[in-house]
């Protein structure tokens, strides 16, 4: 008597009451986990590259950002560099037909493309001075802020034991700090002593260094998570000191949740600090920010309403360009993050089912 392997069987389908079972094209789409064959033997800095360039919105949004940049900082001028435009923000000449914008296409500006204030200032002028300082005030708040956050919600984090209720209990104390009064208190003395020439810095400074507690929060969480994960332990059984365990292994693993809200912290600075100089707390005359031209021009809302358009557009512009970059920094930093390609699934699920 011959003994038959399982192999001599003929192969049959297997069925169900439903009828036969198919090949999961859940499980062809897992291939995605895979690394893409036009990513392979690239280092990891080209790999984040690639996959921002490949991110079309962030990249609409850099040029946008980058152009607004340049008009600003080459038209009114920087640092005693003067600019190539004719006019300053505290140059009065003669109203040109009442003031309106003399802009008729992208090549054609005229005389005074964003018009002219109430007293004869230009308005183009003004707008690329404001635009310098909201920009200037939103990089240091971004710098300041996301620095003090990492560290502190880093070292919290990772450590735990008393590091951990000392720096929590201290971002608590900061929380309840009222920006607004604080600002207001800021700015009279920044006025009174040190003059309209240094309190943007100041001012950019003084936010922050109390906006970066919801950053601490937030990386603090991640380093609670990732500081169990094996490669820590690895990392610490390999004589790894803390240093680089934190800013080697932790950090690069916690870097999308830092960049994206840092940059959502940047964009709302513009608006706390266009919010504080509408109110008089912020920046103040001579000097001009985004947020003051539109609050020295309100009562002429009903006549000239092109005098918020300018200031709110470019408002706008920044905080939707910064929100879009870090959404695609985000995507391109974090090794998850994969590209959806819906060609490429219903290709997938095609042969699946054939």
């Amino acid at each position: 008597m011959t003994t038959q392997s399982p192999s001599d069987f003929p192969i049959r389908a297997r069925s169900t009451a439903t009828g036969p079972v198919h090949p999961d094209p859940e499980l062809e789409i897992s291939s995605e986990d895979e690394p893409e064959p036009e990513r392979k033997g690239l280092s990891q800095g080209q790999i984040v590259r690639r996959k921002f360039f490949d991110n079309t919105a962030a990249i609409i949004s850099l040029v946008v950002f980058a152009a607004i940049f340049l008009l600003a900082f080459t038209s009114e001028g920087f640092a005693g560099i003067p600019g190539w435009w004719k006019y300053n923000h505290t140059e009065f000449v003669p109203l040109l037909n009442g003031g309106v914008p003399t802009i008729t296409g992208p090549f054609s500006w005229g005389e005074h493309p964003f018009g002219q204030d109430s007293i004869g200032r230009d308005y183009f002028a003004m707008t690329m001075r404001g635009t310098q300082n909201s920009i200037i005030i939103m990089f240091l708040i971004g710098a300041l802020a996301g620095l003090v956050g990492v560290v502190v919600g880093a070292c919290s984090g990772y450590f735990r034991g008393w590091p951990e209720a000392v720096l929590m209990r201290f971002t608590d104390i900061i929380i309840i700090i009222p920006v607004v009064l604080a600002a207001a208190t800021l700015g009279k003395a920044v006025t009174r002593f040190v003059g309209s020439g240094g309190q943007i810095w100041l001012l950019g400074l003084f936010l922050g260094l109390v906006l970066w507690t919801g950053l601490a929060r937030l990386v603090r969480g991640e380093f609670l998570t990732l500081r169990e994960r094996e490669f820590v332990d690895a990392a610490k059984i390999a004589g790894a000191s803390n240093t680089r365990i934190i800013f080697k292994h932790i950090l690069p693993n916690a870097v999308g949740v830092i960049i994206v809200n840092t940059t959502l912290l940047m964009s709302s600075a513009i608006l706390l600090e266009t919010a504080l100089s509408y109110i008089g707390f912020g920046v103040k005359a001579p000097d001009v920010s985004l947020g003051l031209i539109i609050s020295q021009n309100q009562e002429a809302f009903q006549t000239r309403p092109w005098l918020f358009w300018f200031p709110g557009l470019f408002i706008v512009l920044i905080c939707l360009s910064i929100n879009f970059i870090g959404d695609g920094l985000r995507d391109a930093f974090d090794p998850r993050q994969k590209k959806f390609r819906a060609g490429r699934v219903k290709d997938s699920a095609k042969s699946a089912a054939a």
